[in-house]
């Protein structure tokens, strides 16, 4: 709805800013002014004006000022047509009349919601009678607690082809409007509208005043045409103008909560059993712009959370340069990566809440991901190459839209090069970055070494690399333990590896040194081998149920039940309590031996791009290129420890 500028004027005289402010803050007369403490920091020393006169307020602390609108919008987490509505209702001032198509559009988009929210009482009756039983174990499977099914309010729709409409149809919806709801599928080939979602798990996605306006239903049957199939696009849902739990997520976040974004629907439950609650999720698509500016009216830094395999790192990228024209001062984003082969609801289930927050609070800033997704696009061994890189960092920051955030990257990434080809020296040297050159003629990036201390400086973590030289942070060893530190998450292969003795522990007849040998990373890991190998060194198991139960005397029944969580795939025949002896020892061979391979590269990687970045030599170059060449072979041989068998009824593979 448009305001005129006349009611809103009108809405400002009958509210003075002291009263609205005055619900929430607690003011105190000074002079002509009004003082209190800010409601956006905790402080001791009001630092908060009100100033009637100028229909302002000023909160000094939190760098924030406006007018009724404005501290209504900010405070209660509001967009500006719900501030108005609200403070119009607290001044008793009726709305302004709208146009008769106004009118008519609106009731429109009134009765196509009473249609979708009679649909979603429909779904989630099924989902909990007789029939949605087979919805209701899929959902158990993933860890989707009663509680859980009824905060999101997820239904079933029956696989019959019209359910949905018949029931509809008794309550006096026509099929007109089940059609525009998105709920139908017609066409002028089919002679029958039929029901859009069948044999699914569904799920509400609401608007940003928790008002159904769509659906997403997820398939039970392997064969369906489509996993994940959406509501199209209606009066009401354009799927990429809008993200799953967004109005719960726009007020938890409004409570300081961190907003994060993640794959789907599944995923932001996950999140919120993790104690995540402003999570979101785009609606089966790649970020769009109208969602990447919806996450900054939320929050200014939100975090998107992709998966840590190669898709993940895509989307990562993707999102990168989505956002760079968008830039502003003080928004941004930062990116959590998830460990390889799991997602949200997997790591949730294998490591619990702590490997949730071990990801998110590693998360890195969209500069650093930036700086290394460009770095490890190609080499720089020649002059010619590292000119080249050097151009394709300012056609990326080129691109950047805020001229400020553009200076400020452009200054960041000169620093970086500086230190990386130790080319401050070089003076005469033309840098493509800046537009303008120094009296001297050097680019505005090369012409300082060392980092100013005035105010304007970067942080400290920033001035203490200044001395130092700078390290090239490959995807390679950033995807790795080293930089990841998922500390609380058993790694797949590790549990893979105590899997294989714990379901067979006649391998450690001859193969006791050899586990003994291995280093785990992972704490509850370490102390699950050293365990396995205590009880085997007694004597005391011949068979997995008794080693199982020796873990649990021992107080380790949980660290059991999370090794075995952790592996989500049935593939790995050899890990399996029903793998044949053959397969148990081929998959032991090769897990032992690319764990070994796993340990000793990222540390070998780390060393020579250490080297790289002292003394960037042909030399260390050439070692850099073998390490990375060497964990890009491990990289595809690492899926082949799935799918061995030939005597468990699998075709044979091998490295």
């Amino acid at each position: 709805m448009r305001f005129s500028p006349q009611f809103l004027d009108e809405l400002r005289a009958r509210l003075p800013v002291s009263e609205v402010v005055g619900r929430r803050v607690q003011l105190k007369k000074s002079g002509s002014e009004w003082r209190g403490l800010s409601p956006f920091n905790k402080e001791k020393t009001p630092s908060f004006f009100v100033n009637d006169q100028k229909s302002m307020w000023f909160d000094f602390s939190a760098g924030k000022n406006g007018n009724i609108f404005d501290f209504v919008m900010l405070t209660e987490g509001l967009s500006f047509p719900e501030a108005v509505e609200k403070l119009a209702e607290q001044a008793g001032l009726p709305l302004p009349k709208l146009s008769r198509e106004e009118v008519a559009q609106e009731e429109r988009r009134r009765t196509l919601n009473d249609v979708l929210e009679m649909a979603a009482k429909f779904f989630e009756a099924t989902l909990a009678s007789r029939a949605g039983a087979k919805a209701r174990g899929y959902l158990a499977d993933r860890g989707i607690d009663p509680a859980t099914q009824l905060r999101f309010r997820l239904g079933y729709a029956p696989p019959a082809r019209f359910a949905l409409k018949e029931h509809l149809g008794k309550e006096g919806v026509s099929n007109d409007d089940m059609i525009q709801a998105g709920l139908l599928v017609a066409g002028e080939d089919i002679p029958l509208p039929y029901d859009r979602f069948r044999d699914r798990v569904m799920f509400p996605i609401t608007d940003l005043r928790n008002r159904v306006m769509a659906f997403g239903g997820r398939a039970l049957e392997s064969d369906a045409p489509a996993k994940y199939l959406n509501s199209p696009e209606t009066a009401l849902f354009h799927k990429g103008a809008t993200l799953y739990n967004i109005a719960a997520a726009r007020l938890a976040a409004h409570k300081g909560e961190p907003l994060i974004a993640v794959e789907g629907y599944v995923d932001v439950i996950a999140m919120v059993q993790a104690g995540y609650e402003a999570a979101v999720a785009p609606l089966g698509t790649a970020l769009t712009t109208d969602q990447l500016v919806l996450l900054w009216k939320m929050a200014d830094e939100p975090t998107l959370c992709f998966d840590g395999d190669e898709a993940g790192r895509r989307a990562a990228f993707r999102a990168i340069d989505l956002a760079l024209p968008l830039l502003k001062p003080g928004k941004s984003l930062k990116f959590a990566s998830l460990p390889q082969g799991q997602d949200p609801d997997d790591l949730l289930r294998a490591g619990g809440r702590d490997a949730v927050k071990d990801v998110i609070e590693t998360a890195r800033p969209l500069a650093e991901l930036l700086w290394m997704r460009e770095a490890a696009a190609g080499a720089f061994d020649t002059p010619e190459r590292r000119a080249a890189f050097e151009a394709r960092l300012a056609q990326v920051i080129a691109s950047i839209g805020d001229e400020s955030v553009r200076k400020y990257y452009r200054s960041e990434f000169g620093e970086r090069l500086h230190r990386m080809f130790e080319i401050g020296a070089r003076r005469s040297t033309r840098s493509t970055l800046g537009r303008g050159r120094s009296p001297r003629g050097a680019a505005p990036w090369t012409r300082t070494p060392r980092v100013s201390r005035n105010r304007y400086a970067p942080a400290a973590h920033v001035r203490a690399a200044v001395d130092e030289p700078y390290v090239v942070a490959s995807v390679q060893l950033a995807a790795s333990p080293i930089h990841r530190g998922h500390r609380a998450t058993v790694p797949p292969r590790e549990a893979l590896i105590l899997q294989a003795v714990i379901n067979h522990p006649w391998l450690l007849h001859d193969h006791l040194e050899e586990l003994a040998g291995i280093d785990l990373r992972h704490s509850d890991a370490a102390k699950a081998k050293a365990a396995i190998i205590d009880i085997f060194a007694h004597g005391s198991v011949s068979d997995a149920e008794s080693m199982l139960s020796e873990l649990a005397r021992r107080g380790l029944a949980e660290v059991s039940g999370c090794l075995a969580r952790t592996i989500t795939t049935a593939s790995v025949w050899g890990a399996q309590p029903g793998a044949a002896p053959e397969d148990v020892l081929t998959t032991w061979n090769q897990l032992v031996a690319l764990h070994r391979q796993w340990h000793s590269l990222p540390k070998e990687l780390r060393e020579a791009e250490n080297a790289f970045g002292r003394e960037p030599t042909e030399a260390n170059y050439s070692w850099l290129q073998d390490v990375k060449a060497r964990q890009a072979v491990l990289d595809g041989t690492e899926a082949l420890i799935e799918g061995f068998g030939t005597s468990s009824g699998r075709p044979a593979r091998s490295l």
